[in-house]
């Protein structure tokens, strides 16, 4: 079995768009760097996500190269605003105050990021293969499919649920490699509301958590330990680094359960 990391997904704004990249640094948290380094907090100190805000689904935001500018606009308007993320945050900030009606202030965490899980705070981990699969019960593009779950690792080469192999029954963590990092897979992740939502429009696709977990509870494939599912609404691993950071996960680079 050829199986490899075929795609690197990162979220410098956490909520926002993604970028896909060739090649990620791993920080010493184990968190990618550049990903969910950003998040956006109401007035109240609360996070400003997909989970509580469906009006983010409407911002289009793009990234330099170096990670250092947004451009971001309104879906369907044609101006768009670039901004320095440091030195205009401020700027950045009326904006996307004025957009969503409230204050709105950009925090960064630059050690580790923003992740959901911040007990397992390494990147997301899931297959070409199992996004594919998703996508055919709903009629959705690979590509929609994959701004819906917004993980960070795509491994090719493998067949449909092969990453739930990477977690264990008692609990206990699967190590595996991707090149020269080893990460060590802790749960399955636990979906929220944003993935039955369109990510262009907001609009919610009709029963869309129901067909999804039926569909799960059907094909659980025989190396998924069951008792790690209380439900259904799950997809994708999280995962905890081994050993530190400071190594590079490329795309092709070979993977192998430890």
């Amino acid at each position: 079995m050829n199986c490899y990391l075929a795609r690197i997904d990162r979220f410098p704004i956490k909520s926002l768009d993604g970028i896909l990249v060739p090649q990620a640094l791993v920080l010493a948290s184990g968190a990618l760097q550049g990903d969910r380094t950003y998040a956006l907090f109401d007035a109240q100190g609360r996070f400003v996500n997909g989970k509580r805000t469906a009006a983010i689904h409407h911002l289009r935001s793009t990234f330099s190269e170096d990670g250092q500018f947004i451009t971001i606009a309104t879906d369907g308007h044609s101006t768009a605003a670039t901004f320095h993320l440091h030195q205009q945050r401020s700027d950045l900030e009326a904006w996307l105050s004025d957009y969503f009606h409230q204050p709105i202030t950009l925090q960064a965490n630059l050690n580790s990021g923003f992740p959901d899980d911040t007990n397992a705070a390494g990147p997301t981990v899931i297959s070409t293969a199992t996004l594919q699969t998703v996508a055919d019960w709903y009629g959705l593009s690979l590509e929609e499919t994959r701004r819906r779950f917004r993980t960070n690792l795509e491994i090719d080469g493998v067949p449909a649920f092969w990453e739930e192999q990477l977690f264990s029954a008692d609990g206990s963590p699967v190590r595996f490699a991707i090149g020269d990092v080893v990460l060590e897979g802790i749960n399955p992740c636990q979906r929220c509301i944003v993935p039955t939502r369109d990510t262009a429009t907001g609009v919610v696709t009709a029963n869309f958590q129901k067909i999804f977990s039926q569909q799960r509870a059907a094909t659980l494939p025989d190396w998924a330990p069951p008792s790690r599912f209380n439900h259904f609404y799950k997809l994708a691993v999280n995962t905890n680094l081994v050993g530190q950071g400071g190594h590079t996960l490329k795309v092709g680079d070979s993977v192998s359960v430890i």
